[in-house]
């Protein structure tokens, strides 16, 4: 279970009344208030005027407490969303209903938490409670599993329609292949022109149909282990040709004695990398690439001084078919470069550079 803010906000620096109605000795039942306290879920007690009475050292460590229990949920949750907190309570006392908040994203001492809260009333004297639980970990798993399966399905799909597009379209490159060499012999220059636009027409979808099916295949290398500065290299190597094309400098930044991994398809993310880089810079720039050992882990950066990423994008350019390449791209590349990297239990972000250009980080653990 998450826990939020028990260094940092603790009893001594919340609200006089509250600390008081917390730090209370005047409690009848001793070994009740002793299960209260050390329940692993929050409590919160308030009053009709929806006074905050108690507090648990749990709800502390979930929730900022303020003198009131509105106040309390509304300081870190969005409004708009989920409606006036002071509404909310109110209604649970005057009706005697409970209500059941899930998903509730709360912010606090700049952490954010997803919280299940239920509000409740106490008949016998007017008051009420806030039942809360920090489900952080919970919903994340959730949001990933979910994610996982929506891939999963999206590349059972992907394999399915990349199989079924690939014979004929192979069929009909041949037959204009076949036209073109005819109609040349005849000396007609302007059919073969539109025939040679339509075969290029042809090998893009040639192109998309071979992401589609890298995309659905689910596999991990079982390649020997490779120097991690040898695999960037090869990659590099590979797109020397479009580099010295497009007017671009490289520059390696490696650190000494890096350590070996199982190469496998990391070949293909740093092409892929260094390829969206090339494409964001047409009038030429720079790309810079860097490699080193922190915290047990390989870290690798490609920067480049491009356009840099949209904003509105976020991690959205890891999904699949996203693209910010307009009818030129896939939206698959970043989307296979994430699929690699994760089998790796790594991970892979995107951000902008502070000056220019934008930066991708891949995050390696070391083989052990």
């Amino acid at each position: 279970m998450t826990k939020l803010g028990a260094d940092t906000y603790n009893v001594q620096n919340m609200p006089k009344n509250v600390k008081q109605g917390i730090l209370a000795k005047d409690v009848k039942d001793d070994d009740a208030s002793l299960v209260l306290q050390s329940l692993p879920i929050g409590l919160i007690v308030f009053d009709k005027e929806l006074k905050v009475q108690s507090a648990n050292p749990y709800a502390i460590e979930c929730v900022r407490i303020q003198p009131n229990a509105d106040a309390t949920l509304a300081i870190g949750t969005n409004q708009n969303i989920w409606g006036s907190w002071n509404t909310i309570l109110l209604d649970v006392l005057n009706t005697g209903t409970m209500r059941r908040f899930d998903n509730v994203s709360y912010s606090f001492d700049g952490k954010q938490a997803i919280l299940q809260i239920i509000c409740s009333a106490m008949k016998s004297d007017q008051s009420g409670i806030i039942l809360l639980e920090n489900i952080t970990e919970k919903a994340t798993l959730q949001k990933q599993f979910a994610h996982n399966e929506r891939l999963t399905s999206l590349g059972k799909l992907a394999s399915k329609v990349a199989h079924e597009l690939n014979n004929p379209i192979d069929g009909v490159l041949r037959y204009i292949n076949l036209a073109k060499r005819i109609i040349a012999e005849q000396g007609l220059t302007k059919p073969v022109e539109y025939l040679e636009n339509a075969a290029d027409g042809l090998k893009r979808m040639i192109g998309i149909i071979t992401e589609l099916l890298e995309f659905s295949r689910n596999r991990h290398s079982t390649l020997e282990d490779t120097p991690i500065d040898k695999i960037i290299d090869d990659a590099v190597k590979f797109y020397e040709p479009a580099v010295l094309a497009a007017s671009i400098q490289i520059e390696k930044q490696y650190a000494n004695s890096l350590p070996k991994i199982k190469g496998g398809n990391l070949f293909q993310v740093f092409s892929n990398l260094i390829k969206n880089a090339i494409e964001a810079m047409p009038d030429g720039g720079k790309i810079t690439i860097s490699a080193l050992v922190s915290g047990g882990k390989i870290i690798i950066k490609f920067r480049d001084t491009g356009q840099g990423i949209d904003p509105q994008a976020g991690n959205s350019i890891f999904e699949p078919f996203f693209s910010t390449k307009g009818g030129k791209g896939t939206g698959l590349g970043l989307a296979i470069c994430r699929d690699i990297i994760e089998k790796y239990n790594g991970t892979i972000t995107a951000e902008n550079a502070p000056d220019k250009g934008s930066i991708f980080t891949v995050y390696l653990p070391i083989n052990k």
